[in-house]
């Protein structure tokens, strides 16, 4: 049941602002920039009130309807004015503090199941002899996506299972969390059932119209699991499908094609099962290199299988991985070692030499780790990425790098150490619940920048970062799965700035502790925010740097 105290939201603030002007939607905007928060929170533009209220005077009924705004959700109005670039808004800022600050009664919520099952298959994992910078891509995308839709009640399978012990260990590396087990199994329970799979699927094969008798090409070498060719091309034209590459004709279907096909059979059918879910969607996350083949595939498949989840396949496709500077096609592992490396010049630069012992053997692999991840994923998924091996553009001193992120989530595990350690030494008192503290203390533009730009949307940021809209035709999708790694360094950007500016743990004397208790409670909520979207790439925060 909602009360008024449910946490605030951007979305249900909009909505109640929009409504208040008697419109549905599009009027208001949210504010970001430091310098625009310093005198509005919300703004409807003058050229959008124009069209609105033709005397481009708000009724002053109207705007008294905007100020008394409440209800779930929305957060509470303190003014509203009409300024020559529109009608301005600003909150009643301690009180948001209050609402997004103090927990909430119970324990937090679970994200509700929805039914719903996606099965994310990345074949960079199948076939390829040594993996590359271009397979990490769609590999790390899938992974931090099946995150995100489990964060969001979604069901998710990866496939397939991971085999190779080579991969498995760069895997290993890069925190990469996928399932591993028998060749062409999806779980480690479902090797058994893939034989049969594969059989049903020869048969499907032998009725089908579109397949004809292999017959070896003169001079060309036999495939010794070759069975038989299939006509693609007749069958998207007689299907009307859209969005298929228009040179696909004819494939050569192999055991391993369909024992690739059984595999994500098999996983369909897992998720399926036992009324688990009633919808399945497959997704193909794959690099633009490997597209062709998967449409291949994708095809094939709808071609052996008519049933409902084959009509749901889509594809997530990730742009070319250009290496500068290789003195030779670099592997995934040499990558690794090559960052690594870089990562632990520069902390040498940072903090001098450092002890050769397991921390901190941890915390450069770490490290190496997160820079890998936002090098490969704070790209729109569908744009080429550069990487410069010879550039060392990962140091911790770049705001742009995954090192930064994990360098400013240590400053706060660093900060709360030091306090906690006060208090045992009986300088600090404990930090009071938040429900006795007085938030109006919370006046730098900082802070309110941090709660009002980070603490607030931040549901919603990873709501729409798990977002697969469908097309409106074709089989590409897109995501948003830039989102989090972008909100994570400009987060870090803004704490930077204000943890450079602001002295957090000042005197012991008593008339300071109330600003002292709200700002480690905001503080706190920042560093909650940091851990929960890091979990999102399968990365632990660092207590130390």
């Amino acid at each position: 049941m909602e009360t008024g105290e449910e946490r605030p939201g951007v979305a249900a603030t909009l909505r109640a602002l929009n409504g208040a002007l008697g419109r549905p939607a599009g009027l208001w905007r949210k504010e970001s920039g430091a310098r625009n928060l310093r005198h509005r929170d919300f703004l409807a533009p003058q050229a959008a009130l124009s069209a609105a209220f033709p005397g481009e005077q708000v009724p002053a009924d109207v705007m008294a309807g905007v100020t008394s705004l409440g209800g779930p959700g929305v957060l509470a109005v303190r003014s509203c004015r009409q300024t020559p670039a529109g009608l301005a808004v600003q909150l009643r800022r301690p009180e948001a503090f209050r609402r997004l600050l103090e927990p909430p009664p119970g324990p937090a919520p679970a994200a509700e199941p929805q039914g719903r099952w996606v099965v994310l298959h990345c074949p960079a994992l199948r076939g390829a002899p040594a993996l590359r910078p271009c397979h990490l891509r769609p590999l790390l995308l899938a992974e931090h996506l099946a995150r995100l839709l489990r964060a969001q009640g979604v069901g998710v399978r990866l496939v397939p299972a991971l085999a190779d012990e080579g991969s498995r260990e760069v895997l290993r590396q890069l925190r990469v969390d996928w399932p591993s087990g028998s060749a062409g199994s999806a779980l480690p329970d479902a090797g058994s059932a893939l034989p049969d799979a594969v059989s049903a699927l020869k048969r499907a094969l032998g009725r089908s119209p579109c397949a004809t008798g292999h017959e070896q090409g003169p001079g060309t070498a036999p495939l010794p699991d070759a069975i038989c060719t299939v006509r693609l091309k007749s069958f998207v034209e007689q299907q009307g499908l859209v969005g298929y590459d228009p040179n696909l004709d004819v494939l050569l279907v192999t055991e391993g094609k369909l024992q690739a096909l059984a595999e994500l059979q098999q996983a369909v059918l897992q998720c399926t099962a036992g009324g688990q879910g009633s919808c399945c969607s497959i997704v193909h996350v794959v690099s633009c290199e490997e597209e062709f083949q998967q449409q291949q595939m994708d095809l094939l498949w709808r071609i052996l299988d008519p049933g409902a989840h084959t009509a749901l396949q889509k594809h997530l496709i990730c742009g070319p991985v250009k290496v500068t500077n290789p003195s030779s096609p670099i592997r995934a592992d040499q990558y690794f070692q090559l960052r690594r490396r870089q990562m632990y010049e520069a902390s040498v630069m940072k903090y001098g030499e450092l002890a050769q012992d397991e921390a901190w053997t941890e915390v450069i692999d770490t490290l190496t780790a997160a820079a890998i991840r936002f090098e490969m994923l704070s790209t729109a998924h569908r744009s080429q990425i550069t990487l410069d091996l010879e550039n060392s553009n990962i140091s911790t001193k770049g705001t742009k790098s995954g090192a930064f992120v994990m360098y400013n989530c240590a400053r706060l595990a660093t900060l709360f150490d030091t306090y906690q350690r006060a208090v045992e030494q009986g300088t600090y008192p404990p930090l009071p619940p938040a429900s006795e503290l007085d938030f109006s203390c919370l006046r730098e533009e900082g802070e309110w920048l941090l709660l009002f730009n980070y603490l607030l949307p931040f549901p919603e940021v990873l709501q729409q970062a798990a977002q697969l809209p469908p097309p409106s035709k074709g089989i590409r999708i897109t995501a948003n799965t830039e989102t989090v790694c972008k909100f994570l360094i400009q987060l870090s950007m803004d704490f930077s700035s204000y943890y450079n500016r602001v002295h957090i743990l000042g005197e012991p004397f008593p008339h300071l502790f109330d600003q002292m208790f709200a700002r480690l409670r905001l503080l706190g909520a920042v560093r909650d925010v940091f851990h929960s979207a890091l979990a999102t790439l399968h990365l632990a925060p660092l207590s130390q740097i």
